[in-house]
């Protein structure tokens, strides 16, 4: 190997370690590599910024948009109102999510689907008396089932073509890759139908309060008549910012309520604050308060005829993501406080304002009414029980007939795909379903510079001969068994990457070895190629192997074990299912 090949191994295995540890944000690692190589000459600054003018690169953020008119004007929302109509039972209401989230999947980002399908699905649970963790798990899985049956479903299926295409292959049609998604769909819910019972967790709800372990940090204080507290505001006695103690309530008086900061503090008032123990105890000596010990906490205790206790997911594109309820000045901004926290199934009650906040992250929150709705509203956060709300019902019908145009144009070869997404992010504007703000404010950023700076990678695979090496080793160990063996590898190899990284990335450090490989028996690469796309697009046995996943571990209560225990298996039958049926569908 050469020098260059060794230093782009070397780059290569650091993006890769960076990308599991998740110590930095993906995109930030990606443009890390593509500053390295770019400084060692690896690749020229043409070949270095040729990841932000590929078309796959510009299709992914156009679908962006086009997914965001279609939610915005609760047309998805729509559908899933009549979901919840139609489920009377848990296996109707598992063949109706599943159905139903697979088909706009196909068309439609499905982290926006999911984000969407969440609350309905939980409020569905909630009315048919059903176990959400029986139902969030497969409506994660069948979103990805539908990601895999359209070019446009996910943007794995987009950049695998476009290398196909760089690589003198050709580009992917539409609907290439729609039977073999099929078959995966209708295994996916057969197996759910058949074996869910048993590999699905059944997690009853439980009171807000208990999820999370709110009665170790909320409690009753009376206010002695020696209290330095006596006379002063809420607001006036910094009891947040010197003591870290949050007031929710002054009970036992005439203006009980929601942050009451400039209600004045009274002999024998009763507080119902939030804070750690040691604070309390701390707060208990110093500021002649008496701990009511028969105090015992529900729901109904941090809830008033207008003050309402809910939970609110991270959504993904947030603004929130990466900042803190400090930095964000949460309370004053939201018109809302949050009591506790949820990631990954862990509970977080002290020390909230410091922590950056993470898609998927469970915010238990205290507002009143208008102060919901708007989150409601609001792409930063997706609430749970809550029907999402539509801002433009009566273009519904509008944005739908875009995203059909597009998927038209570009199905029947009209035009390209990127030419047909971009004129319907324009006809979008145009018709004012959304604003030119929105537009930007559609696009996940992240994704966009992850894409951007992981494809010259794959030039400098190339380039370097390392894709080559690579592929000699694969034929190596399993190239006298045949090409569905090679096949069989490397989709293999793509499920494991995608479990621990990005899908995206996985898929585009993996295309070129796979068409080397294919160059190397003497196949056509297609059947590989298409083996990484569905490998890399199906990730179910952890729940940070796909966004999807992330989103619904909180709202569905579940343990890391519950993804592996009915992942795993999923992940094995469409192995198998892709080995046997790739080849038949795409000839060597």
């Amino acid at each position: 190997m050469t020098v260059e090949g060794i230093l782009v191994v070397v780059i290569l295995v650091g993006i890769v370690a960076l990308f599991i540890s998740e110590k930095y944000p993906l995109d930030i690692v990606a443009m890390l590599g593509l500053g390295v190589l770019l400084v060692l000459g690896l690749v020229t600054l043409q070949e270095g910024f040729s990841g932000f003018s590929n078309p796959a690169t510009l299709t992914v953020a156009c679908m962006f948009v086009l997914g965001a008119g279609v939610q915005k004007t609760g047309a998805t929302a729509a559908v899933g109102r009549l979901m919840v109509r139609f489920s009377r039972n848990h296996y109707t209401a598992l063949v109706v999510i599943m159905v139903t989230i697979t088909i706009m999947s196909a068309f439609v980002n499905n982290t926006a689907a999911v984000a969407v399908f969440i609350p309905l699905v939980t409020l569905l649970a909630n009315r048919r008396r059903l176990s959400a963790s029986k139902l969030l798990i497969p409506l994660s899985y069948a979103s990805q089932f539908g990601g895999v049956c359209t070019l446009i479903g996910t943007s794995t299926n987009l950049l695998v073509s476009s290398i196909s295409e760089q690589a003198g292959y050709g580009s992917f049609r539409m609907f290439e890759f729609t039977r073999m998604g099929l078959i995966l769909f209708v295994a996916g819910v057969a197996y759910f139908l058949i074996f869910g019972r048993w590999l699905l967790p059944d997690r009853q709800v439980k009171e807000l309060a208990d999820a999370y372990h709110l009665g170790e940090y909320v409690t009753e204080l009376r206010v002695r008549h020696n209290s330095p507290l006596v006379g002063r505001s809420v607001l006036d006695s910094k009891l947040g910012e010197d003591h870290d103690i949050t007031v929710l309530r002054v009970l036992d008086a005439g203006e009980e309520g929601w942050a009451p900061l400039r209600r004045v503090i009274q002999p024998e008032d009763v507080l119902l604050v939030h804070c750690s123990l040691p604070d309390l105890i701390r707060l208990r000596g110093t500021m002649g308060l008496r701990i009511d010990a028969d105090f015992t906490l529900r729901d109904e205790t941090l809830q008033t005829e207008d003050l309402r206790l809910v939970q609110v997911l991270v959504a993904p594109d947030s603004e929130l993501i990466g900042r803190t309820l400090k930095d964000l000045d949460f309370r004053s901004r939201y018109r809302a406080l949050v009591l506790a926290m949820q990631r990954k199934g862990e509970t977080i009650n002290d020390k909230l304002r410091s922590i950056k906040l993470d898609v998927g992250d469970s915010l238990l929150v205290q507002a009143q009414e208008a102060a919901i709705r708007d989150m409601r509203d609001s792409s930063d956060f997706i609430v749970l029980n809550e029907v999402p709300g539509s801002v433009l019902r009566r273009k519904a019908p509008l944005a739908i007939g875009i995203l059909v145009a597009v998927v038209g144009l570009a199905a029947f070869d009209v035009l390209p795909i990127l030419a047909a997404a971009l004129l319907g992010c324009v006809a979008l504007v145009m018709t004012r379903i959304l604003r030119p703000e929105e537009v930007y404010h559609a696009i996940n950023w992240q994704v966009i510079f992850l894409l951007a700076g992981v494809l010259p990678l794959g030039i400098a695979m190339n380039t370097s001969g390392v894709a080559g090496v690579m592929a000699e080793f694969a034929v190596g160990l399993v190239g006298d068994m045949g090409p569905v063996a090679v096949l069989a590898a490397i989709y293999l190899l793509a499920a494991l990457m995608t479990e621990t990284m990005s899908n995206a990335a996985a898929a585009v450090l993996l295309a070129p070895i796979a068409i080397s490989t294919a160059e190397q028996i003497g196949v056509d690469p297609q059947p590989l190629l298409m083996a990484i796309t569905f490998a890399a697009s199906t990730g179910f046995s952890t729940p940070v192997g796909y966004q999807t996943n992330t989103m619904i571990y909180n709202p569905g209560g579940y343990k890391y074990t519950d993804f592996l225990r009915a992942g795993m298996p999923l992940n094995i039958l469409f192995w198998i299912l892709s080995s046997i049926f790739i080849p038949r569908l795409w000839a060597f």
